[in-house]
């Protein structure tokens, strides 16, 4: 009976996992062309020409290549100087050349892109919308930005930079600066979506009896929610991001508004949230885990802030990015949005009997995050186990679930090692598997799968063993062929 209860579990546990839907890839980005700070040192180099075209046209290529079919500007104009052919504002960029936004406009147009147009900034990245001069200078570069792109192939709609924070509930103030700002966007361009991208999810209050209503008074099409992992507001933010994505659901499925996923795909090179602290590619195990997140709550798309500089596809003419880890995330993103498979794959073909650690044949699936009931813990050392099954295995591919937390010490396995044994006392190795850790680990939480396969004729027992260079964390053995 316990065992029939534990496989029941078991099933109903990871049912979210892999049998939750598609996963949803990313196919919308964030565009950013002012170096403002030192978060921008990889994604806009203050040492690149960020307003060449060529580098653009390049760029906006690539972007296609990865799945993009949405850009956002971010801003189309940074202390007091604008880079489109502004009446209003000095040039961000040599006369006689080529805006960048209109570079990033055409090529968007060539590679069959939408584009969302931006009415940032009135002065700077911390534009204040109570302030009347700014108010009115983004609703009048709004006038000439839809003279100017308004009839553009490309041209979608309008990016609103008011992010402001919805918890614990959105403010009616606000909600007016939305509005005001969305009537005269549709007073010039009737047809174009209007996108905000706000955040504050960690610290909603969903039981607040205004907060679903405040969202609702909202005229806008799209609210893009900053899921907020990579500014990491909590220390473990993605098991309750999971809950609060389905609160939103249960929000937007009233509303005429579309429900996007801004899921942040960086973490930091230092502090977190911190001017002085460049912006690095996120583990990817970090950033599926948000993928996934957004797609069982069922949002209709999912954008990132930012593709561009955070991926950067190796070869590319206009290298951006970290060093060597910008490739290497583009390239893992790449390969894993052609399958789109769960972090936890699904092992079906070899029965466990029994094993002499039960944590990890429980049913109990672990999250992110260390104090989760389901982790086996270990301590610093070697360490094995030994899984006995119901069938003999020809093959033998064991999947385990490891947690990455360096902020409390714990660390994946730097080895496991796979033996198989036909009476449980002889053993032959039949693998090892080194799991690469990426480097990128100062501040997230994340679970990686740890894969080891073996040919093991005749086996019934499987012995695995860790090699902990630090505490380890582990959960759910499972077997397949």
């Amino acid at each position: 009976m316990k065992r029939l209860f534990s496989s029941i579990l078991s099933l109903v546990l990871f049912a979210p996992l892999i049998m939750g839907g598609e996963i949803k890839p990313v196919t919308g980005t964030f565009i950013n062309l002012a170096y403002q700070d030192v978060r921008n040192r990889y994604t806009n180099p203050a040492g690149v020409d960020m307003t060449s075209p060529e580098l653009w046209e390049a760029k906006v290529a690539e972007m296609s290549e990865m799945g993009m079919e949405y850009l956002v500007f971010m801003a189309v104009a940074n202390d007091g100087l604008a880079y489109y052919p502004s009446r209003l504002m000095a040039h961000h960029y040599p006369e006689g050349r080529k805006s960048p936004v209109e570079a990033i406009m055409d090529a968007a147009a060539k590679h069959g892109m939408r584009v969302f147009m931006s009415t940032g900034w009135a002065e700077n990245q911390d534009d204040n919308l109570r302030l009347k001069h700014i108010k009115q200078r983004q609703m009048d570069m709004m006038v000439e930005l839809a003279e100017l792109f308004g009839s553009h192939e490309a041209f979608y709609g309008w990016y609103l930079p008011v992010e402001d924070c919805l918890g614990p509930v959105l403010t009616d103030y606000a909600v007016e600066a939305v509005n005001a700002l969305t009537r005269h966007a549709r007073g010039l361009t009737p047809e174009a979506k209007i996108l905000i991208s706000p955040y504050g999810i960690f610290n909603s209050d969903f039981s607040h009896p205004d907060y679903a209503r405040q969202i609702g008074r909202l005229e806008v099409d799209i609210i893009a929610y900053q899921d907020e992992v990579g500014c990491v507001r909590e220390r473990f933010p993605l098991p309750r991001l999971r809950e609060n994505w389905k609160r939103l659901a249960e929000i937007h499925s009233t509303l005429p508004i579309e429900m996007w996923a801004n899921c942040e795909n960086f973490t930091w090179e230092r502090g977190t949230n911190d001017r002085t602290s460049a912006l690095i590619p996120a583990a990817p195990e970090r950033f599926r885990a948000q993928l996934e997140a957004a797609s069982q709550a069922g949002v209709a798309r999912i954008i990132s802030f930012m593709m561009c500089g955070i991926f950067d596809p190796e070869g590319s003419a206009y290298a951006l990015g970290q060093p060597d880890l910008a490739a290497r995330a583009a390239e893992e993103y790449v390969a894993w949005s052609k399958e789109r498979k769960p972090l936890r794959t699904s092992a079906e073909g070899i029965k466990v009997a029994d094993c002499t650690e039960p944590l990890l044949t429980d049913g109990i699936v672990a999250d992110e995050s260390t104090n989760h009931e389901g982790w086996l813990r270990l301590p610093k050392g070697e360490h094995e186990f030994v899984v006995r099954l119901e069938d003999v295995a020809e093959n033998a591919t064991v999947h385990l679930g490891a947690l990455n937390y360096v902020p409390d010490g714990v660390c994946l396995p730097e080895r496991i090692a796979l033996y198989g044994s036909e009476d449980g006392t002889k053993y032959t190795l039949l693998g090892v598997e080194q799991p690469f850790a990426w480097p990128n680990n100062r501040h997230d939480a994340w679970v990686q799968e740890i894969t080891v396969r073996g040919k093991c004729v005749g086996a019934k027992y499987l012995k695995v063993v860790l090699t902990c260079p630090s505490k380890c964390y582990i959960d759910e053995l499972r077997v397949g062929k």
